[in-house]
C-alpha cells in the first residue's frame, strides 16, 4: 500500500504546483519537475524511483507522446518533413562536434569525448510536446517541424551509435547486435507505413464492433502499448512507437472519442508521474568537485542543439522567430540520451568518473528546455 500514498502525494503535489506554475505564467511541467527535486534525492528524499514509478512513468511518457500523435496533422508532418530533416541533420552535427571539442577541452579522453557528443546530440521532445500542447501550437510549422525532426533525430542517432562503436573501441558482440537492431528498424518503419495506411483503420472500425464497454479506448491502448514495446524492443524509443500509434489513430473517425478518454487517463494518473520522475533522479552529491565542467557541458548542451535547429529552419526558410522556437523544442534530452548513456556504459566508453556529470547535463537541459521554449514560441503565438 505505500506506493498507493507516495501516488496520492505526487497527485496533490503536482496538481497544486502545475495551479501555481500557470498563475506565475510559466509552463506547469516546470512546477510538476520541481515537485519531483523536492521530493526525491536532492530535496526531502520521500519518493524514490522505485518499479512502480519508473513503470507509471513510463506509461505517462507513452501516452503523452501517443496524444501528441493523435493531434498530430499528417498533411503538416509531411509538408515540414524537409525542415524536420534539416533541423535534425545540424542538430546533431553541432552537438557532436561541440561536444567533442568541449570534452577534449575539458581533458576528457578523445573517445569519451565523441561520445559525449553523441549524447548530446540525442533529443527527446516528451518535455516540448507538453509545453506546445499547453501553447495550444502542436499543429503549427514550427511544432510540426520539432516532432518531425525528434523522430529523424532518433533513427540518425541510433545509427551513428552503432556504426561509432567499432572504431570507438566497443566490443564486437556489442557491434554485432546494434547491426541486427538497424535491420530490425528498417523493418519497423515499414510496418509502420502499413499500419498507418491499412491496418489502424480496418482496427478501429473492428473495435466499434465490439460489445464489450469501452472497446474503443481498450483498442487503442492495446495498439499504442504493444507498438511502444515493439520499438523499445528493436532499440528505439518506445515513444516512437507511441507517436506513429497516434498519428495513424488520428487519421480514423474515433480519433475525438480516444483523445478526450486517454487525456482523462494520462493526466489524471501516468503523465504527472513522468514528470516528477524526472525530477527524482537529480541529485547534488559530490556536485562541487565537477560544477565547472557541468554547467559549461550544459550551456554547450543547450547552445549546439538551440542553434543546430536554428540554422536547420533558416535552411528550410523560417524566419528568426520560428527558427529559435524550433531549435528551443529540441533541447531537452531526456530518456533518449540517458539510453545513449548506458549503452556507453556497457561498452566501456563512459567512465565511472564521468558519469555523474553526463546524467546531470542532461537532466538540466531537461528543466532548461520548458523555459526556452515557451519563451520563444511567446514571441510568435
Amino acid at each position: 500500500m505505500e506506493f498507493i500514498g507516495v501516488l496520492c502525494l505526487i497527485l496533490v503535489s503536482t496538481t497544486i504546483a502545475g495551479h501555481f506554475s500557470r498563475r506565475l505564467g510559466i509552463p506547469a511541467v516546470i512546477g510538476q519537475l520541481l515537485v519531483g527535486i523536492l521530493l526525491g534525492n536532492a530535496g526531502l528524499k520521500i519518493v524514490h524511483p522505485d518499479i512502480l514509478v519508473e513503470d507509471f512513468s513510463e506509461i505517462g511518457v507513452i501516452l503523452l507522446m501517443f496524444l501528441a500523435g493523435l493531434e498530430s496533422d499528417l498533411s503538416l508532418l509531411r509538408k515540414y518533413f524537409r525542415p524536420g530533416m534539416y533541423v535534425a541533420v545540424l542538430g546533431i552535427l553541432f552537438p557532436v562536434i561541440l561536444g567533442t571539442l568541449g570534452g577534449s577541452f575539458s581533458h576528457i579522453a578523445l573517445n569519451e569525448s565523441f561520445y559525449l557528443g553523441l549524447i548530446l546530440a540525442a533529443t527527446s521532445v516528451s518535455i516540448s510536446v507538453e509545453v506546445l500542447k499547453e501553447l495550444n501550437v502542436v499543429n503549427t510549422k514550427e511544432g510540426s517541424t520539432i516532432l518531425g525532426a525528434s523522430v529523424v533525430d532518433d533513427i540518425l542517432v541510433v545509427l551513428i551509435v552503432s556504426l561509432s562503436m567499432s572504431f570507438l573501441g566497443a566490443s564486437g558482440d556489442n557491434n554485432q547486435t546494434l547491426g541486427i537492431m538497424l535491420v530490425e528498424q528498417v523493418f519497423f518503419f515499414i510496418g509502420i507505413y502499413l499500419f498507418i495506411r491499412w491496418g489502424a483503420p480496418y482496427l478501429m472500425r473492428l473495435s466499434n464492433k465490439l460489445l464489450a464497454e469501452s472497446s474503443v479506448i481498450i483498442v487503442s491502448l492495446i495498439l499504442c502499448l504493444s507498438m511502444s514495446y515493439l520499438a523499445n524492443l528493436i532499440g528505439l524509443s518506445s515513444v516512437i512507437g507511441s507517436f506513429f500509434t497516434g498519428v495513424a489513430i488520428g487519421q480514423t473517425k474515433v480519433w475525438k472519442e480516444v483523445q478526450y478518454n486517454i487525456e482523462a487517463i494520462g493526466y489524471a494518473v501516468f503523465i504527472p508521474v513522468f514528470f516528477v520522475s524526472i525530477g527524482l533522479e537529480v541529485t547534488f552529491t559530490g556536485i562541487g568537485k565537477q560544477l565547472i565542467l557541468i554547467l559549461f557541458l550544459t550551456l554547450l548542451a543547450i547552445i549546439s542543439k538551440l542553434f543546430g535547429g536554428y540554422f536547420g529552419g533558416k535552411l528550410a526558410g523560417f524566419n528568426n522567430h520560428s527558427s529559435l522556437m524550433v531549435g528551443s523544442g529540441m533541447i531537452s534530452r531526456g530518456e533518449m540520451a540517458l539510453i545513449i548513456v548506458q549503452l556507453g556504459v556497457q561498452a566501456h566508453l563512459v567512465s565511472k568518473e564521468y558519469y555523474s556529470a553526463f546524467i546531470l547535463v542532461i537532466l538540466f537541459t531537461t528543466l532548461c528546455s520548458p523555459f526556452l521554449l515557451k519563451h520563444f514560441t511567446k514571441k510568435l503565438y
